[in-house]
């Protein structure tokens, strides 16, 4: 069953609220980057961007070093906030379509995740993770939530409704078009109702942050490794944002690929007939509108595609998975692409203007060919969790994309 536990976020101050957190990092461009810092100097990207070069290279552990330094500094100059006894979080996003998230920042277990109570779907690189790791063992502190979610729960629901009812410390502050509520939860009776209620689910899963959960065990293992230890026992639980499953917005995630790999317009939807029913469309656009419909962009027309039931293969979750039939049938044996994670002829693109996005760069010499698949539904991602499975990268594009900097774990 799963553990939540309540913890003392370190928070920006009330003045700081609005122009505090980020979005990741990894989505800015350097120039997004410097004049959000010149409108907001405070922001949360002033502590994780850093100059490369300050009198030569730095080396990783020097720059590290600076980030723990730079977040030290605004918590001495009363920047951020430590809040004095543990607590939850409840936090709420609208967004400007009226949708709504709402859910429990906690401290998810170590050993839920290692006990499989916390159910993976992607697969992880050694790398990234080792270097996340690093990364935390040297500041100290998380600021970048994992998404977990779960089959809602009424009793959850009722308990999370109590909680915001009860609170004496609510803030609210928008960004981008979305509206944040955050509530400070932390009554005993109310800690102790949403912990027992959190203990009666028997799975939770990461929607979004595999790399993130994955380094926090790392560090967990590490530091239990160290008998000589003093620090406190917070390493055993990682910064995250706990929403009921029906709340999740799975969107498309779709491919463009630069050359038809030597083949001519011809040769290719021959080769594609093989294997697949090609339905040429009449629409100027198309997209696709439900499971096992691949919509493809090639040389000014739209087609569907749908797997010959001859080559069907519903034996395991995973080969059922759009993705994954993309992949084993069309993207690696006729366009020669055996990597998605390496080869630079794939691109992607999510979001409900891709199709026109594709269109478009196809139109324009860009790209040579382009897919849309149908999103992921999150019955999907839970059987293929559920069968120890990982789904082919880039599979999935899942909202709410969490800010960084709302509330900060430290151990």
């Amino acid at each position: 069953m799963a553990e939540i536990v309540p913890f003392k976020a370190i928070r920006p101050c009330k003045e700081q609220l609005q122009n505090f957190s980020s979005k990741s990092y990894k989505s800015y461009s350097l120039n997004e980057i410097q004049s959000t810092l010149k409108r907001n100097p405070l922001s949360f990207l002033s502590i994780i961007h850093l100059k490369k070069n300050l009198n030569g290279s730095l080396k990783r552990s020097e720059r590290y070093q600076l980030v723990k330094n730079k977040f030290r500094d605004l918590i001495d100059e009363k920047i951020l906030i430590k809040d004095p006894s543990p607590a939850f979080y409840i936090y709420e996003t609208r967004q400007a379509d009226n949708h709504l998230f709402c859910g429990v920042i906690a401290g998810a277990s170590v050993e839920d995740y290692n006990n499989n109570v916390i159910k993976k779907h992607e697969a992880t690189i050694a790398k990234r993770e080792n270097t996340f790791k690093n990364y935390l063992k040297a500041v100290r502190f998380n600021a970048a939530p994992v998404l977990l979610t779960f089959a809602d729960n009424q009793t959850i629901n009722k308990g999370i409704q109590t909680a915001k009812n009860n609170a004496k410390e609510i803030n609210e502050w928008t960004t981008e078009n979305e509206t944040h509520k955050i509530w400070h939860i932390d009554k005993n009776n109310d800690i102790e109702i949403l912990a027992k209620a959190f203990a009666s689910i028997p799975k939770l899963y990461i929607a979004d942050g595999h790399h993130r959960s994955a380094s926090s065990v790392l560090l967990a293992k590490e530091i239990g490794a160290n008998s000589t230890s003093k620090l406190n026992k917070a390493h055993t639980h990682f910064l995250s944002y706990l929403i009921p499953e029906s709340q999740l917005k799975i969107y498309d995630y779709n491919r463009l690929i630069k050359n038809l790999n030597g083949l001519t317009v011809d040769q290719l939807l021959y080769k594609i007939n093989l294997v697949f029913e090609i339905e040429k469309k009449e629409t100027n656009l198309h997209f696709s509108t439900r499971k096992n419909e691949i919509c493809m962009y090639l040389s000014g027309n739209f087609y569907s595609l749908y797997l010959r039931k001859t080559i069907e293969d519903k034996t395991t979750a995973i080969n059922q998975l759009d993705t994954q039939i993309l992949q084993t049938y069309l993207l690696e044996p006729i366009l020669g692409i055996e990597n998605v994670r390496t080869d630079k002829r794939i691109s992607y693109i999510y979001g409900k203007d891709s199709m026109k996005q594709i269109k478009t760069a196809v139109d324009c010499g860009e790209q040579a060919v382009g897919f849309g698949l149908f999103p992921i539904q999150t019955n999907e991602l839970k059987a293929i969790a559920d069968s120890g499975a990982v789904m082919p990268p880039k599979s999935t594009y899942i909202y709410p994309k969490l800010r960084s900097g709302i509330t900060i774990y430290d151990f």
